[in-house]
């Protein structure tokens, strides 16, 4: 059985940063392009990251390029999103997303991340 939890969010001040673990069981978690989403209240659920199967391969949304990073460690089933310099529209709840070789997606509950002084 599929299962994704994440973990990491909060509430930070403007500027500051935050690390988001997606932590996955249940599948061979190496095989699996993963990816974050956020959605943010009245809006609709928008890709922030995407990392391949090996890494080797990361796209991200216009909007938080050069200030977020994924990452995963494929030993330890997690994915990782790295957020620096934390801006008040980046307020959200935040998706983990694993898509198997057959384009088959898995979600995980989301962890909530307030921007505000």
């Amino acid at each position: 059985q599929v299962q994704l939890v994440e973990s990491g969010g909060g509430l930070v001040q403007p500027g500051g940063s935050l690390r988001l673990s997606c932590a996955a069981s249940g599948f061979t978690f190496s095989l699996y392009a993963m990816s974050w989403y956020r959605q943010a209240p009245g809006k609709e659920r928008e890709l922030v990251a995407r990392i391949s199967s090996v890494g080797g391969s990361r796209n991200y949304a216009r909007s938080v390029k050069g200030r977020f990073t994924i990452s995963r460690d494929n030993a330890k089933n997690t994915v990782y999103l790295q957020m620096n310099s934390l801006k008040p529209e980046d307020t959200a709840d935040y998706y983990c997303k694993a898509t198997s070789p057959e384009y088959t997606d898995y979600w995980g509950q989301g962890t909530q991340v307030t921007v505000s002084s």
